[in-house]
């Protein structure tokens, strides 16, 4: 099976268009590839999502152990012709300024050969000697073959035999810029796959440029690994239903965290805060991030479902509200104009914007009580990313990044989980488990 890893030197040498490039590529000749994440990020695999409209699944080392890590990808790989996994920031780039959590600690951690995506820009020579300090930084830096991307065939011809002299890679092909299949960013990132014109068609495009000016079946060669032999969990009987929120306002949630839902024994139905007049039966409920800043006012206007959410958390049904979740349970939201919208009214605090990233990174959240998903006193990782924040972030939890910075965050109670701390259910299945078996009492309690 072709398995492989994409990376490159810094962020902004455009891995993701490289990557949606590749699958679709692939999963046009039939190989039904699947696809990964370095990193918590949410929005790239959403683009992995359109280009193979099956999911995509996040591989973190700082938010998963090393073996659940590994389960979770030979899992993913079951029954798939090819995996294509893209990396996060620099290659070597990890939590706390070291190489924990980087795209390279994942690659090692799973023995996958790496692509190398270099954005030639105003160097020639000069590429080789980066990319053999990338060659000789670790013992095995795993790196297999180069790509070059943003750059002209003609000259793509004359880097090629360079850089394969000087560094003893291959180089496999580049992928020209394509004005009209560039994919647009805003604050936390791209835009979503949703908000994007013609997503199919871009990414069609991307694909023909990759076919006609790369050598995919010399690099699918070089990337030939072992299938993994592993078989599908059975999931448990359904013991309670969780409510998850999934529109354009909440859209940051991990496929494989609602997976380690179901297999604590929850069934997800999802329901539109935005759309919808009332939550659907349920006995949990689960408020991830996204972008309600961007939706306040529609959230605001939809006040049956407010009334519904904030009737539910206060007479206890197990909640669950990360990032954006936790901006709706509050009093308040302001949108990018700066106007001021009515929330659900839950928790106090008004979600105000401040024009950058707040506290962003990763992150050891410890609980000071005993709660819904904690013990006092457990750890558990975490992240955060967010360019809104709250008068009132709460106090429940002490967060602590690499570096050694803490701060206090987030609410929680016998039935509630919420703070700006995203959590990782997938690494952490005891999390779920708690989450699932909370809502089961709630149901057998009413």
């Amino acid at each position: 099976m072709p398995q492989l890893m994409a990376a490159a030197m810094a962020s902004g040498s455009g891995k993701t268009t490289v990557v949606c490039a590749l699958l679709r590529a692939l999963w046009r000749r039939g190989l039904d590839p699947c696809a990964f994440k370095c990193g918590p990020d949410y929005i790239d695999p959403m683009f992995h999502r359109a280009a193979l409209e099956v999911p995509s699944c996040n591989l973190d080392l700082y938010l998963t152990p090393p073996q659940r890590l590994r389960t979770l990808y030979e899992a993913r790989l079951a029954g798939r012709g090819a995996a294509v996994v893209e990396s996060v920031m620099g290659y070597y780039d990890g939590a706390g300024l070291t190489d924990a959590a980087s795209g390279w600690q994942v690659a090692d951690t799973l023995d996958l050969p790496v692509v190398l995506v270099v954005r030639p820009g105003g160097a020639s020579l000069t590429l080789a000697a980066q990319i053999k300090g990338l060659q000789a930084f670790r013992q095995n830096s795993h790196l297999a073959a180069l790509l070059l991307n943003d750059c002209s065939a003609a000259y793509a011809a004359r880097l090629a035999p360079l850089l394969e002299q000087e560094t003893g890679l291959p180089v496999v092909g580049c992928l020209p810029r394509l004005e009209a299949a560039q994919l647009p960013s805003r604050h936390l990132g791209l835009y979503t796959a949703q908000e994007i014109q013609d997503l199919t068609g871009r990414l069609d495009a991307l694909a023909d440029a990759l076919e006609a000016n790369a050598d995919l079946n010399k690099l699918l060669d070089l990337c030939r690994r072992p299938a993994p032999a592993s078989a599908p969990q059975p999931l448990p009987p359904v013991r309670a239903r969780i409510a998850v929120a999934r529109d354009a306002a909440f859209s940051f949630c991990y496929p494989e965290g609602l997976e380690a839902l179901r297999q604590a024994g929850a069934e997800c139905v999802f329901f539109s805060p935005m759309a919808d007049a009332a939550l659907p039966e349920a006995d949990g409920l689960y408020l991830p991030g996204g972008y309600p800043e961007l939706h306040a006012r529609a959230l605001s206007q939809n006040q049956s479902m407010r009334r519904a959410i904030a009737e539910a958390v206060k007479a206890g049904m197990p909640t669950v509200a990360e990032c954006g979740g936790f901006l709706y349970l509050g009093q308040s939201l302001a949108d990018e104009a700066g106007t001021v919208w009515p929330m659900a009214g839950v928790l106090p605090g008004e979600g105000v914007r401040v024009g950058r990233l707040v506290r962003f990174g990763y992150a050891a959240l410890t609980a000071r009580e005993d709660s819904l998903l904690f013990r006092a006193g457990e750890t558990a990782p975490a992240h955060e990313f967010h360019h809104w924040d709250s008068t009132r972030p709460g106090d429940a939890f002490e967060a602590q990044k690499p570096d050694g910075r803490r701060w206090a965050c987030g609410y929680s109670s016998p039935s509630l989980y919420a703070g700006f701390p995203h959590l990782y259910f997938a690494g952490q299945p005891r999390l779920a488990e708690r989450f699932a078996a909370a809502a089961a009492a709630y149901r057998k309690g009413r």
